[in-house]
């Protein structure tokens, strides 16, 4: 589900299940993922991409619906806040290079990252969750605040066929700082909204 490949110093993180939507099996291969990296010696940053013309389109519902009964709507909300919370409080920098749609859980995961890049010509990066009435978990409101929203989104919009360098290049950029100083920042900048992310999500709410 997550190819890992690397350019430099850059682990490539691909996320390889076509919509890339989110189940345990998806988020224990991200989780792995990011294991991996920190296993990692020496310079290291992270790009965190899809594949095709899919970021993330967010929650497995299909998955959620199927699994009510064994909590499975809890289970996924827990654990992509666990993944969202690792993200934010990273040791090395994190770029998302979102090359199509972003949406809801998918949309959020970028935003976990320390920067992001988006293609210019095509890709929707959406949260509808008031659409779909899946109320966000106090966690995940921590994590759009308003000033993300008016400051803007993405740090750079570029052609496709130049997102995942860009994001590639970006990264390469942050790989030589020390794992330690990293965590420490983005611990102190970020830890009311990773304490959030702690937080048992005890499911979504309503669905339609």
């Amino acid at each position: 589900m997550i190819e890992i490949t690397r350019t430099g110093d850059v682990h490539v993180l691909t996320m390889a299940a076509g919509e890339n939507r989110f189940n345990p099996a998806m988020l224990d291969a991200i989780d792995g993922a990011l294991d991996e990296v920190e296993r990692s010696e020496g310079p290291a940053a992270v790009v965190l991409t899809g594949q095709g013309k899919f970021f993330s389109n967010g929650l497995d519902l299909e998955w959620m619906m199927a699994n009510v009964e064994q909590d499975g709507p809890a289970r996924v909300a827990n654990g992509l806040q666990a993944i969202y919370r690792r993200l934010v409080t990273f040791p090395v920098a994190t770029v998302a290079a979102v090359n199509g749609h972003a949406f809801a859980g998918g949309a959020m995961l970028a935003l976990a990252c320390d920067q992001r890049v988006m293609r210019t010509d095509r890709g929707y990066f959406c949260l509808p969750e008031v659409d779909i009435n899946i109320p966000f978990t106090i966690g995940m409101s921590k994590l759009i605040p308003e000033e993300a929203l008016a400051a803007g989104i993405v740090d750079a919009a570029v052609p496709e066929e130049q997102v995942l360098a860009v994001a590639t290049e970006r990264a390469q950029a942050q790989a030589g700082k020390l794992r330690a100083t990293v965590a420490t920042i983005k611990q102190r900048m970020y830890g009311e909204v990773a304490d959030a992310l702690a937080e048992e999500a005890g499911g979504l709410g309503a669905t339609s």
